[in-house]
């Protein structure tokens, strides 16, 4: 069995998102993989925090002989276990989960007093 490394397209029209996949070289594209290895969203603003790659399972793949397609092997190159974007990409992941915890919906009016207020609990006798 000839083992590819290769995108698998997911998400809708307009919203590509795509899984990083060993799988079979005769199945079809978005077809069953053997092993999902990372993600790739190229809508995220940060460039760097847009590939996450498990580098260890990639090394194995490729170790038993798997070939990257020719986008997967630039982000390996950049994001693989010895990627030369490593350093970078954990500090745009530390930042876009920083702009994360600071956009979480504020609770105001009345359901704010309720989640503040201690449950209380019935007396029971």
């Amino acid at each position: 069995m000839a083992v590819r490394i290769r995108m698998k397209k997911m998400g809708r029209r307009h919203r590509p998102f795509y899984r990083i996949c060993a799988t079979d070289s005769r199945r079809p594209r978005d077809g069953r993989g053997l092993e999902e290895l990372g993600t790739y969203d190229p809508l995220v603003p940060e460039t760097d925090a847009r590939a996450v790659l498990n580098g260890e399972r990639v090394a194995y793949w490729l170790s038993v002989g798997a070939q990257p397609s020719e986008k997967v092997q630039v982000l390996i190159r950049k994001y693989g276990a010895e990627g030369s974007h490593l350093e970078a990409q954990r500090q745009a992941l530390d930042r876009l989960a920083q702009s994360r915890r600071r956009t979480q919906p504020v609770v105001v009016g009345p359901q704010a007093a309720e989640a503040e207020a201690p449950a209380e609990e019935p007396a029971g006798e």
